[in-house]
């Protein structure tokens, strides 16, 4: 019975569901709990660049070969224009197959204002979104730290430092954890409480779709890439379930992506693969914001009875295939880039994003969890590819044998008695590429 009690899934499952009973019920009152989904996102976010600088610094400032960096790098930008790709054309291929928008009347529309996406669609430049991007802008600090270190003759006194820092911040990461379920009841609660289930019953067959494809992305494209790795998709599912309950009910990715790093490492994923592919895999690699946005493209055509040429399918697969890279870097990513494809088609109506505005954010967590998968089985491919995965620990940790499963047991497992605190790093991992 103790061990239900301080299990994070557990509170974290039972937030979501009292959430979304609250939304259902008291609507009002359920709309008003976002401001503890932001609030602990934000918190949250707080810990993402300082992880990724120490992470990459740390790693790269202990590897020897420094061509091994430009390798990694161009091997993750390959394998996640391969993998987004076909995530692409999965979906292509499925709206086609299922037709989501036959039948849908377009005057179901609830009117919405959608000016403000189209508005940024308009203003949308990749100069900008590089400019706006603080995670990207680490990354790139980071590295550069990282090689400085690396030929600094005088450089252990700073990598000293900088581990009992990265000590300190993953710490200070379990504390936030504990108010998990907080977030993700907010979450919910805002979720249900302002757009209602009964939105979903006009566009079931595209929610469907969604979700089915997503389902068979996931355990057919990436479970795949996992037997590759001679790892099981279900197994790693279950080593990150507590991170996946956080962005199933917070709607964002990037609630989970400190604890997603902290897991990967210590799963036998070499420090440097990691600093290097998640940070990246978050701007680039998003599998489940590529799927929903090649069906929603095709949905509104189907809605509208617009017939797309084979010139204008190839057409739509390429300009998502260059504005989903830029998703990240946009508030309300998903409607901005579906706007700005829409509008550089311009054989579609941009107006039919109102359709969409009251069911997005149900199809928001499947994107989040979507991506959130992607970028963790991209670390371990590649890792697994430069030879910079320890199986064995992988194994051991995916089998639940020393898997934390506790707020406590995850406390103690980084002994918060700070004077005693060792130089080594935060968790065994493999640091030889």
């Amino acid at each position: 019975m103790k061990k239900i009690v301080t299990n994070l899934t557990f509170w974290v499952l039972t937030a979501i569901i009292a959430g979304a009973l609250l939304g259902h019920f008291a609507p009002d009152t359920a709309v008003k709990m976002d401001v503890l989904g932001k609030a602990f996102i934000n918190v949250v976010k707080l810990f993402i660049n300082p992880i990724i600088f120490l992470t990459i610094t740390l790693g790269i400032s202990s590897m020897g070969d420094l061509k091994k960096v430009g390798r990694i790098g161009g091997k993750a930008l390959i394998y996640f224009e391969v993998v987004t790709t076909l995530a692409l054309l999965i979906g292509i291929g499925v709206a086609y197959l299922i037709q989501p928008g036959a039948g849908v009347v377009p005057q179901s529309a609830d009117g919405a204002s959608i000016n403000q996406y189209t508005q940024k669609a308009g203003e949308f430049s990749w100069l900008q979104f590089l400019a706006d991007n603080l995670t990207l802008q680490v990354l790139l600090l980071s590295i550069v730290g990282g090689i400085f270190l690396s030929r600094y003759a005088r450089r252990q006194p700073i990598i000293d430092r900088l581990t009992r820092a990265s000590r300190y911040v993953f710490l200070g990461l379990h504390w936030v954890m504990r108010f998990a379920p907080i977030g993700a009841f907010g979450g919910m609660a805002f979720t249900i409480g302002k757009y209602g289930v009964e939105t979903l019953i006009p566009l079931g067959k595209l929610m469907a779709t969604v979700y089915i494809t997503m389902a068979l992305f996931v355990f057919l494209v990436l479970g795949g890439i996992l037997r590759y790795c001679r790892l099981k998709l279900l197994s790693f599912l279950g080593y990150i379930k507590e991170e996946l309950l956080i962005v199933l009910g917070t709607s964002s990715s990037e609630a989970g992506l400190p604890g997603l790093m902290e897991k990967l490492e210590r799963m036998g994923c070499a420090k440097p693969v990691v600093g290097l592919v998640v940070p990246a895999g978050y701007s680039f690699n998003l599998d489940g914001t590529t799927i929903y946005l090649s069906l929603a493209t095709l949905f509104l055509a189907q809605v509208y009875n617009i017939t797309l040429t084979g010139g204008q399918i190839l057409t739509v697969i390429g300009i998502l295939m260059v504005t989903s890279k830029g998703a990240a870097g946009v508030t309300g990513s998903g409607f901005v880039v579906l706007a700005s494809t829409l509008t550089a088609i311009k054989v579609i109506p941009v107006e039919g994003l109102a359709l969409l505005l009251g069911v997005d954010r149900f199809m928001s967590e499947a994107r989040s969890i979507t991506n959130f998968i992607g970028n963790g089985v991209a670390t371990i491919f590649l890792a697994h590819n430069e030879g910079a995965l320890d199986h064995a620990q992988a194994e051991r940790m995916l089998s639940g044998h020393t898997t934390v499963s506790t707020v406590e047991e995850a406390i103690e497992q980084y002994n918060p008695s700070l004077p005693n605190l060792p130089v080594e790093p935060v968790a065994p991992q493999n640091e030889v590429l």
